[in-house]
């Protein structure tokens, strides 16, 4: 039985060649990001969609691309991500950190100039268990005397 969906152009996953690419991983929160960079001209892709449609909210999209801005090589590298786990601003975050250590391994001269923005270190907080006896990790229920 075929489907709609098939012959639909939007649910077509892009295939990308990224032969003699640098890989690295990037996590954040819940989300785990594996980024391959190589030499091209600024495409960014993340789960064969363009990050614009991935990413639809503009913040996200300019931290995406800020690792390569701050090294001035925004139209220098293309990106393919594939990213899963958490939220989306979790992801954007994980996509970051993987596409600085990407960067790193491609050029470590520009290590120290991404180390300082604080890029290439993973970001380790992550949401505080909830713990017995309260409403959520620290809030407790409401004291009454009588």
């Amino acid at each position: 039985m075929e489907t709609q969906l098939d012959n639909n152009p939007t649910n077509k996953k892009i295939k990308l060649d990224f032969k003699d690419s640098k890989y690295a991983t990037g996590r954040r929160k819940k989300s785990i990001a594996k980024v391959w960079l190589k030499k091209g001209s600024g495409n960014i892709h993340v789960n064969g969609k363009s990050m614009s449609e991935y990413f639809q909210k503009q913040n996200l999209q300019i931290a995406i691309s800020r690792p390569l801005s701050i090294v001035k090589r925004s139209n220098e590298f293309d990106v393919k991500c594939s990213v899963k786990g958490g939220g989306l601003s979790g992801q954007a975050g994980a996509i970051i950190h993987g596409l600085s250590r990407a960067l790193v391994l491609f050029e470590p001269e520009l290590k120290a100039t991404l180390k300082k923005e604080k890029l290439t270190t993973r970001d380790s907080r992550a949401v505080e268990r909830k713990k017995y006896g309260r409403r959520k990790a620290r809030r407790s229920f409401q004291f009454s005397k009588r």
